[in-house]
């Protein structure tokens, strides 16, 4: 089984790179960031047609969140319960396989702007509450995924220059150290599970050549639970997607599952 995540900074724009991209790799689910769209417009019956279920929380212009599954999902809660937030950022669904239920949490983290902002504020408490949320998941579906653009850069080593950056946005204490607040609920970030190669980024800015300098940072990521740690096999960045002609900023991260 895979599971991947990607932040496509507008599906109306990328739906040929996305349908291009789950063709050449099938994978049985697909968490997709920063739709962009609101559900009236969203290309389920596209996405039906290259045989994926779609669920969406959609906004006009910014945010939004989606499952793409190859079965079924079921008991979808979009947003975390219990905080007041007119953004369309998580969106969580239960996937039944012969293993058992699996559970999804798919998220657009907050971007934060810059520490000390309002925005920054709102960054924290979006993410004390989603720690919470996450907490309780954990009790009711051990077998638990949570993925999506972090907007963290969670070690020095998820940076192209992490002392020019340090303490900037994606880079403070404060972010990292709610990033560590999850992995201690019982969470592991499954790309960190495996030997990888050094300089491995899932966003480069458009600008000043960033791609092309590998000028990235590791901000998409993919955690799995105690129960599911034993099951992963691999944990990739694909940067193929990003050489595209009008690629998003962010490259797919895909983890694979032994069951």
């Amino acid at each position: 089984m895979q599971i991947a995540t990607w932040n496509v900074n507008s599906l109306s724009v990328r739906l040929p790179q996305v349908l291009d991209w789950l063709a050449a790799n099938p994978v049985d689910a697909l968490g997709l960031q920063e739709l962009k769209l609101v559900e009236d417009k969203f290309p389920f019956m596209a996405l039906q047609a290259a045989g994926y279920h779609a669920v969406a929380h959609g906004q006009k212009t910014y945010n939004g969140v989606a499952w793409l599954t190859r079965q079924p999902v079921r008991d979808v809660v979009r947003n975390i319960p219990g905080f007041a937030d007119e953004q369309a950022r998580t969106i969580a669904a239960t996937l039944d396989t012969p293993q058992g239920p699996l559970r999804l949490i798919n998220g657009y983290f907050v971007n934060g702007q810059a520490p000390g902002s309002d925005k920054f504020a709102y960054k924290l408490r979006w993410l004390d509450a989603l720690r919470a949320w996450v907490k309780a998941e954990l009790v009711s579906h051990p077998r638990l995924v949570v993925l999506g653009d972090f907007n963290i850069a969670p070690e020095d080593r998820d940076s192209y220059d992490p002392e020019g950056l340090r303490g900037s946005i994606h880079h403070t204490e404060e972010e990292r150290a709610q990033f560590q607040a999850l992995l201690g609920l019982g969470l592991h970030d499954a790309f960190r599970l495996f030997e990888q190669p050094d300089k491995c980024f899932s966003w480069w800015d458009y600008r000043m050549l960033g791609f092309q300098k590998n000028r990235g940072l590791r901000i998409d990521h993919i955690l799995v639970s105690d129960a599911l740690r034993p099951a992963a096999t691999a944990c990739t960045i694909d940067r193929a997607p990003r050489k595209n002609p009008q690629p998003s900023d962010h490259a797919p991260v895909v983890v694979t599952l032994a069951d």
